[in-house]
């Protein structure tokens, strides 16, 4: 099966409908699929369900998509790097799932692999327990957590070889390998397209298996926050 596209618009060509739920990988703007959001943005699909770590920053990432009004519902664990988000959600236009970040990690690795529910003790006794299964396991209380999946995993890795086998780069690895799992389809967009044979396998972090679609990007890859320090005098 062909993987490559020559686009990212083409990677997506067939997958995006309104009222679909996407996972979007990346931790703050590090090793977010930045080509694809856009994509998605030029596409117009509308009442969306993101899962994704955090929501980008104003004017980039998936804040493009939430300028739009494209994102109906977050599935998130920070967000505090958007004023739009803030506003959208203190004035109810925008639904959120908030999640205890490890809680969130798992909930996809969960899905990926199948399993449907799972039991932790992050956030009992808070709102986060509200309405959710307890069970007491050796005289500690455990709440219950369900596995997420998605109808499309939009994925940014470093290196990948034509069948999909992908290589991730230091903290841009953070969500991506298991939202590449936890996707109906999953479609990847990398800085460097190899041939099969050319990656040790050893330094592969997702099988082929779980890529459907990739397309090679170019990346802008913004800071969040720049901080320097004032140059001394002399």
């Amino acid at each position: 099966m062909k993987k490559v596209y020559a686009s990212s618009e083409a990677a997506l060509d067939g997958l995006l409908f309104d009222g679909m739920t996407m996972m979007a990988g990346g931790f703050g703007l590090c090793g977010i699929p930045e080509n694809l959001i856009a994509a998605v943005h030029k596409a117009g699909v509308r009442d969306l369900t993101v899962i994704s770590n955090n929501c980008g920053v104003d004017g980039f990432g998936l804040g493009i998509l939430l300028d739009a009004k494209q994102i109906r519902k977050m599935i998130s664990s920070y967000v505090g790097e958007n004023k739009e988000f803030e506003r959208q959600y203190l004035d109810g236009e925008l639904e959120l799932e908030f999640n205890p970040q490890g809680t969130l990690a798992e909930r996809i690795r969960a899905g990926g692999a199948g399993i449907p529910g799972f039991y932790t003790k992050t956030g009992v006794g808070t709102l986060i327990a509200e309405g959710k299964e307890h069970k007491d396991f050796d005289g500690q209380t455990y709440i219950m957590e369900t596995g997420l999946v998605a109808d499309v995993s939009i994925v940014k890795a470093w290196k990948a070889d034509t069948e999909g086998n992908l290589v991730f780069r230091k903290t841009a690895r953070n969500f991506n390998p298991m939202m590449a799992t936890a996707g109906k389809v999953t479609v990847v967009e990398v800085e460097e397209l190899v041939e099969p044979g050319e990656l040790d396998p050893d330094h592969i972090h997702t099988p082929g298996i779980f890529v459907q679609r990739i397309v090679k990007g170019t990346f802008e890859k913004r800071i969040e926050q720049r901080t320097v320090r004032q140059r001394e005098a002399g």
